[in-house]
């Protein structure tokens, strides 16, 4: 059905029709119940492509879930311990807010396009970009076009060198250093003097944010960094696994303690170091980052630090909104703690 079809069965113009679609207050009472009525009994959508050409808001944000490591499936995001819960928490918090929710996956350069022409199409009114990679020139890209924009997990001090904080950009990220901080604190409180680490990508805020603090953390304490245990795990679980069955094929000396930069690769060892008889934590601890849901119901019980998710997700919804609705938007950034969460995969290492 066609706002003419309601427009005749109110008995009303088609103008008369949309302005009581667009909420316009220069309609009578009596006529606005009149065409709604209609509308009601008739189940009619008004088209948002439509309303986002006359220049109205089409109540739709995008989430655009950035994945460039990975082999392409359609099904991965809904599957991957990282984007799933970003997904459903944006997606709950959006509906919440009477907003619908476009969600696009990135899995190479190429794929910003389809990022562009949502926006350019007005299709969504803004959105959110979450991953683990994002190109600066894509981003530089992305905040030229001028819609409303949320970058989730990305360097701050980036954005202001390359002079990009305008007003309708905002900043999402967790306190990554920090909660690393508290996690190798923990192994050397525990006795851990010898601690390796399964790194994600350095190209990453995240990455190299959970890179550093191990880092500075480990000098803090006058203990030495060695490289040779100091893995490159890429964020997936295939690349950890490889890096740490190759680390224990050597016969090379084992720390007594690994932290992974995040659960998936830390679970992935564990499986490497049980194949090779090698018991956590009675032989070796191990730490991951994001208290994914499997991190509490796998054997041992993973140590990890919580990445706030539900909190960022939040966030970055309501703050697209908000620059969405305000007329004088100021770009803005803010960050949530990370905590460690302390189960049963670490313990003081053998005497």
């Amino acid at each position: 059905m066609r706002s003419e079809d309601i427009a005749k069965l109110a008995g009303v113009s088609r103008s008369t029709v949309s302005r009581v679609i667009n909420n316009y207050s220069n309609v009578p009472e009596e006529t606005r119940a009149k065409v709604l009525k209609v509308i009601e009994q008739h189940q009619y959508e008004p088209n948002s492509f439509a309303r986002a050409l006359a220049g109205k808001k089409t109540d739709t944000i995008g989430l655009f879930a950035i994945s460039m490591n990975e082999k392409e499936n359609a099904t991965r995001i809904y599957q991957n311990n990282y984007f799933a819960p970003f997904v459903d928490a944006v997606v709950d918090t959006a509906n919440a807010r009477g907003c619908y929710v476009l969600i696009h996956t990135v899995y190479s350069p190429d794929d910003f396009l389809k990022v562009k022409q949502a926006f350019l199409q007005k299709r969504i009114d803004g959105g959110i970009i979450v991953g683990t990679q994002k190109d600066i020139d894509i981003v530089r890209e992305m905040v030229n076009l001028e819609f409303p924009l949320v970058l989730i997990d990305y360097d701050i001090s980036e954005i202001m060198s390359e002079h990009l904080d305008r007003n309708h950009l905002a900043i999402v990220n967790s306190k990554d250093y920090e909660g690393t901080v508290e996690a190798i604190e923990y192994l050397i409180s525990l006795g851990h003097e010898e601690i390796g680490m399964i790194c994600g990508r350095m190209n990453t805020y995240s990455g190299r944010e959970r890179y550093m603090a191990y880092e500075d953390t480990l000098k803090k304490h006058g203990l030495t960094l060695n490289e040779s245990l100091v893995l490159k795990g890429d964020f997936l679980k295939e690349t950890a696994y490889e890096e740490v069955t190759k680390l224990l094929a050597s016969g090379a000396a084992l720390p007594t303690a690994f932290f992974s930069a995040n659960d998936d690769m830390a679970i992935s060892a564990m499986e490497a170091f049980s194949e090779y008889g090698i018991s956590v934590p009675e032989d070796i601890s191990i730490a991951g980052f994001d208290d994914v849901q499997l991190a509490s119901r796998i054997h041992p019980k993973l140590t990890s630090v919580r990445l706030p998710i539900y909190e960022m997700s939040k966030a970055a919804v309501e703050k697209v909104i908000e620059l969405c609705d305000s007329r004088q938007p100021t770009f803005s950034t803010i960050s949530f703690p990370a905590r460690l969460v302390q189960r049963d995969s670490c313990q003081p290492p053998k005497i």
